[in-house]
């Protein structure tokens, strides 16, 4: 069985829509979406550097809409499941089909102005663990007043909090973690630091009508899979306060006999953690449109078509 998932925040790098925009079509698409959420997504994704990727309000749609452009030119495919980490849910969410393509941008534009307004209250933002025990780490973590806002699996954690409070970590690791690293992303997302986004997001989601999903759509909140597109937006809206468990998501994989993952441009980190965590699964990340052919071999494989 193949899962077809999408990355979240973070794994933007500077002009890694490149490649996609050459695809027949692509570039039409892409300034069609750019002028429906009046965002130059094609310069983003392009053109600009590191620092301006990195704002939430541009980060979150370029990741969807790079997604979308890269699950389309795979052709026909229907996963076993399809699954997104954070704004990633998003792209899924069209994977799905529970969202159309401009419903998805339209409300991930909307998501990344309120989660980076929320983030400008109070400087914060995030750093993952490598290693150590999870319990030991979630523990540390709340002594220090931060928040387990990704529990990613395969050894990885990621703490959201202040500056302050992750300047703290770096000073003060848990017992059997190896590294803190800060992540690109402005913010504490996935904590109470993002309240006031939920509030904005909600108001986004009373215009849209979603559909019921047409592929098993698994949840970051708790890894289950849901069966109505009234309750995957409704868990859109409020996972934006609520932490990720990406960890559960990957058991739930596990649990329906998952064989091979697919990951969305710009693809790489759902895929290491799905090697350590899921021994015996291919894995493919679509970097770029030269992976296209590969990923296509192990659709043909494991994917029902």
């Amino acid at each position: 069985m193949l899962v077809l998932v999408a990355p979240g925040q973070g794994a933007q790098t500077p002009g890694f829509l490149t490649p996609w925009l050459e695809l027949p079509g692509a570039a039409a698409r892409v300034a069609a979406w750019s002028d429906a959420i009046g965002l130059d997504l094609a310069h983003y994704g392009t053109q600009a550097d590191a620092d301006e990727i990195r704002d939430t309000s541009v980060a979150q749609p370029l990741l969807v809409a790079a997604g979308i452009l890269s699950a389309t030119a795979l052709g026909e495919v229907t996963p076993g499941a399809v699954a997104g980490h954070s704004v990633g849910e998003i792209t899924a969410a069209t994977f799905a089909g529970v969202l159309d393509d401009t419903a998805a941008l339209t409300l991930v534009r909307k998501r990344g102005l309120a989660m980076a307004a929320a983030a400008a209250i109070t400087e914060t933002g995030m750093s993952a663990l490598l290693g150590g025990d999870p319990e030991v780490s979630v523990a540390h973590l709340e002594k220090l007043g931060l928040t387990p806002a990704n529990i990613n699996g395969a050894g990885q954690i990621v703490a959201a909090g202040t500056l302050e409070q992750l300047a703290a970590l770096n000073e003060d690791k848990p017992e059997g973690v190896r590294k803190v690293v800060p992540l690109k992303v402005a913010g504490a997302f996935h904590t109470r630091h993002m309240a006031p986004a939920v509030e904005a997001l909600a108001k986004a989601a009373v215009e849209l009508t979603p559909a019921d999903p047409k592929i098993r759509y698994v949840s970051n909140r708790d890894g289950q899979s849901v069966a109505t597109g009234a309750e995957i937006l409704e868990r859109l809206v409020g996972q934006v306060a609520n932490p990720v468990r990406w960890d559960l998501c990957m058991e739930t994989f596990k649990e329906l006999g998952a064989t091979a993952l697919i990951e969305v441009s710009p693809g790489g980190t759902l895929v290491g953690l799905a090697k350590r965590a899921l021994p015996g699964v291919k894995t493919l990340a679509l970097k770029t449109p030269d992976d296209l052919d590969a990923a296509r071999e192990l659709i043909a494989e494991h994917g029902v078509a």
